[in-house]
């Protein structure tokens, strides 16, 4: 078993959609593991999408994160990092699989209802962000 990092993002917060999705990944296997909701500022947004400084879409990015309320969580499953990836479908809903959180519930390519990480290395990283040791379930 594996652990990776998701956020429910303010869109589909706002949306209510958080609950259909928490449900969908559930229904693909996913334990979770750690959950909250909360309200990102614009240094913590920053900070966690620190990787994206200096793209055109950073400071929009940023700015959309911290518009509403967002559910971190940590999930768990077998090669949670790819399973995740797969079930979130591609950035753009457009272009995403049938079936896919983001084929159901992402408004458009900007506002895209989920983040999921991208690596195992990033998904440690992310958790802690989000989550101290004694927050996260193990087994």
């Amino acid at each position: 078993m594996s652990q990776t990092l998701a956020i429910i993002k303010p869109d589909a917060v706002g949306a209510g959609k958080a609950g259909k999705i928490l449900a969908h990944l559930e229904n693909a296997g996913f334990a979770v593991k750690s959950l909250r909701l909360t309200v990102l500022g614009s240094a913590q947004a920053g900070a966690f999408y620190a990787v994206h400084e200096g793209r055109p879409f950073y400071d929009e990015l940023v700015e959309f994160m911290t518009s509403g309320p967002v559910i971190p969580m940590v999930l768990e499953s077998d090669d949670a990092v790819a399973k995740l990836r797969e079930e979130i479908g591609a950035t753009d809903p457009a272009e995403a699989a049938d079936g896919t959180i983001r084929k159901l519930f992402a408004e458009s390519k900007g506002r895209n209802a989920i983040h999921a990480s991208d690596s195992d290395e990033n998904a440690a990283s992310e958790i802690a962000f989000f989550f101290s040791g004694h927050e996260r379930l193990r087994g």
